[in-house]
């Protein structure tokens, strides 16, 4: 198996781990002050995503940032005009329109904007 290969499945399963707390009615409360859940469809592939991020509030806006965003290709999904997911937040799935941005260092923020 390759590295990349090795790195992959370890990432599946520390995903899986990840959802497993963010929505377990003893931990969610706790964990998903910072974490959650996004869902959305694959805009090449047509597959539903669901991933564990990190985020954070800032006025009506989800903020999203993006670890290594050159490693990773999901965010990707929302760049131009962007798409819609699924976020949860406290222990309820809300839809919303998500949009990536690439700042000068090269950081990416997926902004989420919650419908009404």
């Amino acid at each position: 198996m390759q590295i990349s290969g090795v790195f992959q499945a370890a990432a599946r399963v520390v995903n899986r781990s990840a959802t497993a707390l963010i929505t377990s009615p003893r931990w969610g409360r706790i964990v998903g002050l910072g974490l959650t859940t996004i869902r959305y469809t694959g805009r090449r592939s047509g597959r539903i995503v669901e991933l564990p991020v990190g985020y954070r509030r800032k006025g009506e806006d989800i903020l999203i940032g993006v670890a290594m965003p050159d490693g990773k290709k999901w965010w990707r999904n929302f760049t131009g005009e962007g798409g819609p997911l699924t976020i949860l937040l406290g222990g309820i799935e809300r839809p919303g329109h998500a949009v990536a941005t690439r700042d000068a260092r090269g950081r990416v923020t997926v902004t989420v904007r919650l419908d009404n």
